[in-house]
């Protein structure tokens, strides 16, 4: 437990900071990809796999990882790359965490761990289109010269593999409760389209308005832009759900620079992210969050709109 905790309060050092650690690493093209190091278990070279008929055509198997079976996903065809060496073959993979699942990606060589700022992470251009697979690009200097570095949506990559289940149960909704959220806003801040989709998706049901943004910084200017213009936030939306890893501005500095500013310090903020585990609870508890949901839980969702319509209500 001590050394859990230890390895919790050096990455929850971060969060003044905005920093974020890549692990960057080659799919048998020029490209250079990347993931954040905080959903990497670990990396390991390619084990013995068994297939499994009638699987999507981008598993390519399940294999052993201590002790628990998980699915091995080949993410070049994931996110389908279809040029590059002629004779690539996978030689790693990476052991991930995300939405409470874990599961392995194949890749090919393993480059290095680098550790940069959120301000230093961008959207990808517009130019990519709507079905790209990344969620950010950022530049690495490799070898004195400087690379550009693509990180992978995974949650994306993820949602065309397994199929996401968006209905309400009949035993959390609150139906008198949910009378009142008819019509309310709600700020959405995730750099995932998926994500975002899933979130709308939920709780477009109960009749909610999502107002949804891709990063956290402009996030934050559009609420201080509300406060500037003399609104009270509150009255503007209901609450937030803010993801924890986006370009420009983490969730963690977002809720930071939120509770920092008296004219917005009361917002009601949900963290919503595929992270998951006691790093989190502790982070939440660190910058000030009011709730933690690991995605993708529609339930939750709706148990946190209306723990929030309820305190509204109490007024």
């Amino acid at each position: 437990m001590s050394e859990l905790m230890s390895s919790i309060d050096q990455r929850t050092q971060l969060v003044g900071e905005n920093r974020l650690e890549l692990l960057m690493f080659k799919l048998g093209t020029r490209h250079i990809f990347a993931l954040n190091v905080f959903k990497v278990r670990e990396v390991i070279t390619v084990p013995k796999m068994n297939q499994m008929i009638g699987s999507h055509y981008h598993l390519k198997g399940v294999t052993n990882y201590r002790g628990k079976s998980i699915p091995v996903i080949d993410l070049r065809s994931a996110i389908h790359i279809t040029s590059g060496e002629e004779n690539y073959q996978p030689e790693n993979v990476i052991i991930t965490e995300y939405n409470r699942s874990v599961q392995g990606f194949l890749i090919g060589k393993v480059m290095n761990i680098v550790n940069t700022s959120w301000s230093d992470i961008q959207p990808p251009p517009s130019t990519a289109g709507k079905n790209n697979y990344l969620t950010a690009i950022t530049q690495v200097e490799i070898d004195t010269k400087n690379e550009l570095v693509e990180i992978i949506d995974v949650e994306k990559v993820l949602a065309e593999i397994v199929e996401y289940d968006t209905t309400i149960s009949e035993e959390v909704l609150d139906k008198e409760v949910a009378e009142h959220l008819k019509g309310k806003k709600v700020l959405i801040v995730d750099d995932s389209s998926t994500a975002r989709w899933q979130i709308r998706e939920t709780l477009s049901q109960l009749g909610i308005e999502l107002i949804e943004q891709q990063d956290g910084l402009k996030a934050l200017n559009l609420l201080r832009s509300w406060a500037d213009e003399g609104k009270k936030v509150t009255d503007e939306i209901l609450m937030m759900f803010t993801d924890a890893e986006m370009p420009e501005m983490d969730g963690y500095r977002l809720t930071a620079e939120v509770r920092q500013d008296p004219r917005m310090s009361d917002l009601f903020i949900a963290l919503n992210t595929s992270l998951s585990g006691s790093f989190n609870e502790a982070m939440v508890e660190k910058v000030g969050c009011n709730r933690f949901i690991s995605k993708f839980q529609p339930d939750l969702l709706v148990d946190v709109v209306q723990q929030r319509m309820r305190e509204v209500l109490e007024v």
